[in-house]
């Protein structure tokens, strides 16, 4: 029997998951997608916390226009975020999801507000 859609994207997970991990100098900044929504957060993996989040919910983030405009601003919103904790350098957790499309925009848009990847 053929794997679900779902079940594809949690073996990609933690495949790699594997190979990257959040510190608190280089933290995590994990992408999840939803039908209507796209949320990301800077994670330190060695203490288990998050130190930073956004999302397309948030009022601070311009939510009009289509969703990769959406991503892209919240990426902006993150890259704020974690500058004013900080962060400059991150590692990036595509969370199972293909590096296209609203997880491109996020990404891009996390790169115009500062953060290096």
């Amino acid at each position: 029997m053929a794997l679900s859609k779902l079940e594809k994207r949690i073996r990609i997970k933690r495949r790699v998951r594997g190979k990257i991990s959040g510190s608190a100098d280089l933290p995590r900044l994990s992408v999840y997608k939803s039908n209507k929504e796209i949320y990301a957060q800077l994670i330190d993996d060695k203490d288990g916390k998050t130190l930073a989040s956004a999302s397309s919910r948030e009022k601070g983030v311009d939510a009009n226009g289509t969703k990769s405009e959406v991503s892209a601003a919240v990426g902006k919103a993150i890259a704020a975020k974690a500058i004013a904790a900080g962060i400059e350098t991150i590692v990036f957790d595509r969370n199972g999801f293909v590096y296209h499309g609203r997880v491109k925009a996020l990404a891009d848009g996390a790169r115009e507000g500062g953060l290096k990847f």
